[in-house]
C-alpha cells in the first residue's frame, strides 16, 4: 500500500450566531497559537487585528470573502481556490480556521470541506460558539440552532460568567438533547484551551534565545500598556486581556485527555468498533496505530475529530518501536473507561509469538496451513474497516 506523503493541514470551522463571541475566540487562538502558523478565512475582518497580524508575520495568510455568507457565496470548488492560497508550501501554515458569518449553515460548510479536492487539507472539526446568556432568546429567534448544534463536533458555551450555574446546566442539557454527542466546554471571553483544536508546534528557529518578535508578543505588550482597560469587539463581547493565564477567573477551560500506549498490536475489527461508537464528549483522537499482521509494513496515523475519521498509512522507520500510541481529548469523558475499552482492542501477544524478521503472528492459531490461510483472510477482511477511512490516491 502506498502511504500518503502530502502533509495535511487541519481546517477548523468556527461557527455561531451573531454576538456569540466567535471573533473573540478566534483572537484568543491567534494570541495563544502554541507556535502554530494559522491561516484564517473570514467573511469580514471586523475585530480581527489584521494589521497587527500582517506586521508580525506570524499568522501566515488571510483570505477575506467580504460580506455575505460563506456557504451561500461559494461552492466547494471556489472554497478549494481559497484553500489553495493558504496551503501553498511557502506559507508554512499548520492550521487553517474558517470563521463563518453568523448566518452560515454549518452543515454546508462541513460538506464543502469534506468534498474538497485539495490533498493538503483535512477536516479539523466544527466548533459552534453559543452565547450562554442569550441562548433561550437565540433559540426562539433561530430555531435552526438545534440543527447546528446537532452537527457540531465541539460546542463552546461562551460568556459563562454571565449566567448562574443552574442556567448553564440547563443550556448544557439543551445542547445534549439535540443528539449530536458533541463535546461541550464553557468559556469566558472565548478562552478555550487551544490544545482542544490543535497541537503545539516547536520550530527550531523559535527558541528561547534569539527569535523573531511574534504576534503573541505584540499583543501581550499591547495588553500590558493598556493597563487593564477592557476592549469591546465586534461580537459584543469584552476582552480583558491577551492570555488566558494572566487574569484570575479566566483560565483556559479545562479538558480531559487519555494517553494510551500498547506494545501489542491492535485488532482492527475491535478498534473500529470502538471508533464507531465513540462516547459523547470525546472530541479528538490522534496518534499512531500498529495493526501487526494486518499490515506489518505500515503504522497508521490516526486523526479523528467529532464524527470524522481518517487513517494515513506510512512505512515503519528503521528501528522504530512497533507500538500503538494514542491521545484522546474531550470534555466530560470517563478516562478510565476509555482506557479499558482501548486495552480490550489489543491482540494478546507474548514474546513467544514473535515471527521472523520482527513480524508478529496470531498467537491463538494452530500451526496448520489451512487454519493460517483462513486467519489471513479474516484479518484482511477486518482491515477493510480501516482502509475505508484511508484517503485514496484518486481523491487527491
Amino acid at each position: 500500500m502506498t502511504p500518503l506523503h502530502t502533509p495535511q493541514i487541519p481546517v477548523v470551522v468556527l461557527a455561531g450566531f451573531l454576538g456569540s463571541g466567535k471573533t473573540t475566540l478566534l483572537n484568543h487562538l491567534l494570541r495563544n497559537r502554541a507556535g502554530n502558523r494559522i491561516g484564517v478565512v473570514v467573511n469580514d475582518f471586523g475585530a480581527i487585528e489584521i494589521d497587527a497580524m500582517t506586521v508580525a508575520g506570524q499568522v501566515g495568510s488571510t483570505v477575506s470573502l467580504g460580506n455575505g455568507c460563506l456557504c451561500c457565496a461559494v461552492d466547494a470548488s471556489e472554497l478549494d481556490d481559497y484553500l489553495a492560497t493558504l496551503t501553498r508550501p511557502a506559507a508554512r501554515l499548520d492550521v487553517i480556521v474558517i470563521e463563518a458569518s453568523g448566518l452560515a449553515e454549518p452543515r454546508e460548510l462541513v460538506r464543502m470541506l469534506l468534498a474538497s479536492d485539495n490533498p493538503r487539507v483535512r477536516y479539523g472539526g466544527l466548533v459552534e460558539v453559543v452565547d450562554a446568556a442569550e441562548f433561550l432568546g437565540t433559540r426562539e429567534r433561530h430555531p435552526e440552532i438545534d440543527r447546528h448544534l446537532a452537527v457540531a463536533d465541539l460546542v463552546v458555551l461562551n460568556k459563562a460568567d454571565r449566567v448562574s450555574g443552574a442556567a448553564l446546566d440547563a443550556v448544557r442539557e439543551a445542547v445534549a438533547a439535540t443528539g449530536g454527542g458533541a463535546a461541550v466546554v464553557s468559556a469566558v471571553h472565548g478562552r478555550i484551551d487551544p490544545g482542544l483544536l490543535f497541537d503545539p508546534v516547536l520550530r527550531p528557529e523559535e527558541d528561547d534565545t534569539v527569535r523573531q518578535l511574534t504576534f503573541e508578543d505584540l499583543l501581550r505588550d499591547a495588553d500590558g500598556d493598556a493597563d487593564g482597560d477592557a476592549d469591546h469587539d465586534a461580537d459584543g463581547d469584552t476582552d480583558l486581556g491577551a492570555d488566558g493565564h494572566a487574569h484570575a477567573g479566566h483560565a483556559h477551560t479545562a479538558y480531559e485527555s487519555v494517553s494510551f500506549t500498547s506494545d501489542a498490536p491492535m485488532d482492527p475489527r475491535r478498534l473500529m468498533a470502538f471508533l464507531d461508537s465513540r462516547p459523547p464528549g470525546l472530541y479528538r483522537i490522534k496518534g499512531f496505530t500498529d495493526f501487526g499482521a494486518g499490515d506489518p509494513d505500515h503504522t497508521y496515523v490516526l486523526h479523528a475529530v467529532g464524527g470524522f475519521l481518517r487513517f494515513e498509512p506510512r512505512p515503519w522507520a528503521r528501528d522504530e518501536a512497533r507500538r500503538t500510541q494514542l491521545v484522546l481529548i474531550g470534555s466530560g469523558i470517563d478516562t478510565d473507561a476509555l482506557h479499558r475499552e482501548l486495552a480490550a482492542c489489543r491482540v494478546p501477544l507474548g514474546p513467544e509469538h514473535a515471527g521472523p524478521a520482527g513480524t508478529r503472528v496470531r498467537p491463538d492459531l494452530p500451526d496448520v496451513p489451512q487454519a493460517r490461510r483462513d486467519a489471513d483472510d479474516e484479518l484482511e477482511r477486518a482491515m477493510w474497516g480501516v482502509l475505508r477511512h484511508v484517503r485514496r490516491p484518486d481523491e487527491d
